[in-house]
């Protein structure tokens, strides 16, 4: 089982703020949501925001803020689980993470887990740590990540929580200020589909669950799923999942 110290989200610090540990007591995570500067191999080195970082007891730790604030989530524990104590995360060396709004809402539970005295507390506390450094994992495994990455997940959030929208190229572009082909260029390359694929299996995925649990026509699907065209959507639905809206829900 794991015992919290304390776990804080959103702190943010003055220009000045300096950590400086030389021998740590507890196990430490950091994730910043600013740039900073930490002490690894014997220099202090720069990392941009949205960097975790997870230090072992007794290792040294020195972090500093490198811009006008320093906004970070972290968590001062102490622990024997073997996922943790026996991680393949690196130790005192910040890696990207590529999913940091994720990690902010798990700390953000960690946090209201540890401050109430509920009578799953510790089940609780115990799952979100075991999914928060499954993110680590899959983090530390990531090839560096670019600020336009944290764009690029922002705009595919946006489409898989709201396919419904009006979602075209030069809409999306539009919002995060590049051009359209650069747009689908970066989103290939970041997620392993295009924008629009994104678009599309999202709405089929939606059109599936209102056709399995709803009694409404196909008609009115189509457009609760973002298409103008009830024709167009039925064409779209049989490409993705080789039946028609009828056939599926038939099924």
């Amino acid at each position: 089982m794991t015992h919290i110290y304390y776990v804080e989200c959103n702190r943010t610090h003055a220009s000045d703020f300096v950590i400086d540990v030389p021998v740590g007591y507890h196990w430490l995570l950091v994730m910043t949501k600013t740039p900073a500067e930490f002490w690894v191999d014997g220099t202090l080195q720069q990392y941009p925001a949205h960097s975790a970082i997870l230090y072992r007891p007794q290792q040294k730790v020195y972090y500093k803020a490198c811009a006008d604030e320093f906004t970070n989530d972290w968590l001062r524990f102490e622990t024997k689980e073997p996922y943790i104590t026996e991680t393949s995360l690196p130790l005192g060396v910040p890696f990207s993470l590529n999913d940091p709004i994720f990690c902010h809402k798990l700390m953000e539970l960690l946090t209201i887990e540890h401050n109430y005295d509920r009578d799953y507390k510790r089940s609780s506390i115990d799952y979100l740590l075991r999914l928060l450094f499954n993110k680590l994992l899959e983090s530390n495994i990531q090839t560096k990540l670019t600020p336009q990455y944290y764009n690029l997940l922002q705009l595919r959030n946006a489409i898989q929580n709201n396919p419904n929208d009006y979602w075209t190229v030069q809409k999306m572009a539009e919002q995060l200020m590049i051009s359209p082909g650069y747009l689908q260029t970066m989103y290939k390359k970041a997620f392993g589909v295009t924008c629009m694929e994104d678009v599309i299996e999202s709405r089929i995925s939606l059109a599936k669950e209102h056709l399995s649990h709803s009694t409404d026509s196909v008609t009115e699907i189509a457009f609760r799923c973002g298409y103008q065209n009830v024709e167009h959507f039925i064409r779209q639905f049989k490409k993705v999942t080789g039946v028609t809206p009828n056939q599926f829900r038939s099924s």
